[in-house]
């Protein structure tokens, strides 16, 4: 036999000291007036809480016609067994961790973007299979690119991880050739969906007709993320988390992520829109996407006529006169810290009810007709 193979279990020296006691109809008490120890040490070494010593082993063999080497081994074959164990725990709690950083385990199998397992191999498989890696020695291709990979640690791993839901959403959609320019032509098109919320509907078929990928993932824990755009086969990707679930939120940032496409930006950019980035890429994109929204020209006559003083019914007329809904000129004025953000918020009306169908799936399952592609 190998000197390296083990036994699958090794019998506690207690359990054999228990068979003896049993066949000479002996309790433990009595073994311990035998041995002349107390009744306490002698429950501690059947329940493996003491070890057996030479002294013990010699003991032992006496009270059971033994020989002392059979304790002796016993104990040290046990406790092998024990310190072998030990070390799988130590093993499988660093495979655990590293398992952990990379990607937010508990909550993507909650969202069920993993399947659900006890088994620590199936689990490593299936966060590689998620991640795209071999090996969780790798790390995420993705990383490499991403915007803010200068940070690290959680943040990191969930944006990671939210990328990679987004991509695995994404390469299941069908779509046509994209082009830019078409895209661009499109945009008059679309913005005439942002006058009424019952139109938001009508805005995913619409970005997957012109060849861009269009889903919706909530936000990971320390995250805090808007929305993203990338390129995947030679495609783009316009994802989105509704962390706001309102309307201007939703066509801001629709637009500042198609504003990346249609500029050619390169890279993977990852938006958090309540912070300030100091990027040139990152202002033209926000000034693309307020003033395809709103026209400066338009927006400062506006402004001008009627500050300091942006009542409900001003605000409705001129979002009327935009083609817009007037929570996205609300917003607008908000931003630009001309109204309160405590003020008329009952504009600012969610477009979950609409977009709900979208979250965390490639295609709703619906019998709605998609829109013919823009010429």
């Amino acid at each position: 036999m190998s000197a390296n193979l083990r036994p699958a279990r090794a019998v506690p020296p207690g359990r054999i000291i228990e068979r003896e006691l049993d066949a000479r109809g002996w309790t433990q008490k009595d073994l311990a007036d035998i041995m002349d120890r107390p009744a306490k040490t002698i429950n501690q070494i059947v329940r493996g809480q003491k070890q057996i010593t030479p002294d013990t082993a010699h003991q032992l063999a006496e009270a059971f016609g033994t020989s002392p080497e059979l304790w002796s081994n016993l104990e040290t074959a046990y406790r092998l067994h024990l310190a072998g164990l030990q070390q799988q725990d130590q093993e499988k709690i660093a495979r655990r961790s590293r398992l952990y950083s990379l990607a937010p385990v508990a909550e993507i199998t909650r969202r069920s973007w993993i399947k659900k397992t006890d088994s620590l191999e199936e689990l490593e498989q299936e966060i590689c299979e998620f991640l795209e890696i071999e090996s969780t020695d790798q790390q995420p291709k993705v990383a490499a690119n991403l915007r803010h990979a200068q940070i690290r640690g959680p943040e990191l791993a969930a944006q990671q991880a939210w990328i990679q839901c987004v991509k695995h959403l994404a390469a299941s959609q069908d779509l046509g050739t994209f082009d830019t320019n078409k895209l661009q032509q499109a945009l008059p098109k679309l913005l005439s969906l942002s006058e009424h919320i019952q139109d938001l509907v009508q805005v995913p078929p619409l970005l997957l007709s012109l060849g861009c990928h269009f889903v919706i993932v909530p936000h990971l824990p320390q995250t805090y993320l808007d929305g993203a755009a990338f390129q995947l086969n030679e495609h783009p990707v316009v994802a989105l988390t509704l962390r706001y679930n309102r309307i201007d939120s939703f066509w801001f940032t629709l637009l500042h992520e198609l504003a990346h496409i249609i500029a050619k930006h390169d890279g993977v950019f990852l938006e958090n829109l309540d912070e300030y980035v100091d990027s040139p890429v990152e202002a033209q994109a926000n000034r693309m996407a307020q003033d395809w929204l709103i026209a400066p020209t338009q927006l400062q006559a506006f402004v001008r006529t009627t500050r300091p003083y942006f009542s409900r019914a001003k605000i409705i007329r001129f979002a009327e006169s935009l083609g817009r809904h007037p929570g996205i000129v609300l917003g607008r004025l908000q931003r630009d810290k001309l109204v309160d953000y405590r003020n008329l918020r009952s504009l600012l009306v969610p477009v979950t009810p609409y977009l709900e169908p979208w979250v965390d799936v490639a295609v709703p399952n619906s019998t709605q007709e998609r829109p013919v592609p823009v010429a």
